[in-house]
């Protein structure tokens, strides 16, 4: 005959633990429930695209469906040979380093002025953050009404002067400086109130003390404010850099990459390669050497800070 073993009764501590690892696992598919919607719209959106892309950039993919056969190497090498890739890619460096500087320093100029308790400290926010919500075609349609040779405010200006009319969007010497500018007012508000909620973190307590030892406002600059908003001012120029490497909608609707291709961004040129040279393989490889580029660049940003911060 078999006896049955009585198995002891379960502890208090072993209950709560039980009780514990359920709690746990119901967050945790409590957790994976609401994240599934996104990531299934992340796989199906970005994960299968960038695959799908990858696969691209080796064939010979055209908008016609003829020679879709895989090419290897070929339209790597033949983009890296490419004149008009590189100076399109040196358009787009061009442009990160014209708006990049003045966007950092000018931010932070207005910053600083706001925080030293103008009157009226809602309205100066509002007038340089109010640009940033604007749409890209309400920015361009303003700015191409301003730069127009003959009609144009600057242009009217200009001439109270006696300064001849300067055609800003048609003059290769002048046509990106004048995307800058554009890009300069619509953008610089996203910056600017960065800068100015770090001002205003800042403990008033450091200042007293610096004043007590003698130090006038520019010491209390460069020996407080800008060391305090070093880890600020790394994040933007990384968020800018990154930003000003992936311009496109401004160049395009305002000069469409012209004149003579002087203002003509990669990104752009990927988009023609693609939609007006219908070599779908050939612009997926350009979007990928671009891609490559965009990780090294964030790759040294990240290891300059960081060595910034271990120093």
């Amino acid at each position: 005959m078999s006896t049955a073993i009585d198995t002891p009764p379960a502890t208090a501590e072993e209950v709560t633990a039980r009780g514990k690892v359920r709690a746990k696992r119901g967050e945790t598919l409590a957790g994976w429930a609401f994240a599934a919607p996104f990531a299934v719209l992340f796989v199906l959106f970005l994960v299968v695209p960038a695959i799908y892309g990858l696969y691209l950039s080796f064939t010979g993919e055209t908008l016609t469906g003829a020679g879709s056969g895989l090419v290897g190497f070929s339209n790597y090498v033949d983009a890296l040979r490419d004149p008009d890739m590189w100076k399109s890619l040196g358009n787009t460096v061009w442009f990160t380093v014209l708006s990049t500087i003045p966007l950092i320093v000018l931010s932070l100029a207005f910053a600083l002025l706001v925080n030293l308790g103008l009157p009226g400290r809602w309205l100066w926010r509002l007038s340089f953050f109010l640009p940033y919500l604007l749409a890209s075609t309400v920015v361009v349609m303003f700015w191409s009404w301003m730069y127009n040779p003959k009609l144009g405010l600057i242009n009217g200006v200009l001439a109270e002067f006696g300064i001849a009319p300067v055609a800003w969007l048609q003059d290769p010497n002048v046509a990106m400086i004048s995307v800058v500018v554009t890009t300069l007012w619509w953008t610089i508000g996203f910056n600017f109130l960065l800068y100015l909620a770090a001002l205003q973190n800042i403990p008033e307590q450091q200042f007293e003390a610096a004043a007590l030892d003698g130090a006038g406002k520019w010491r209390q600059l460069f020996s407080i404010v800008i060391p305090q908003l070093a880890p600020t001012t790394a994040l933007l120029v990384t968020l800018q850099i990154l930003a000003s490497l992936k311009v496109f909608d401004q160049i395009y609707m305002l000069t469409n990459g012209g004149p003579a291709g002087t203002t003509r961004s990669i990104v752009q040129y990927i988009y023609e390669s693609g939609f007006t040279g219908y070599r779908f393989g050939y612009s997926s490889a350009i979007s990928y050497l671009f891609f490559a580029l965009i990780v090294l660049v964030s790759l040294a940003q990240y290891k300059l800070i960081n060595r910034r911060s271990a120093a």
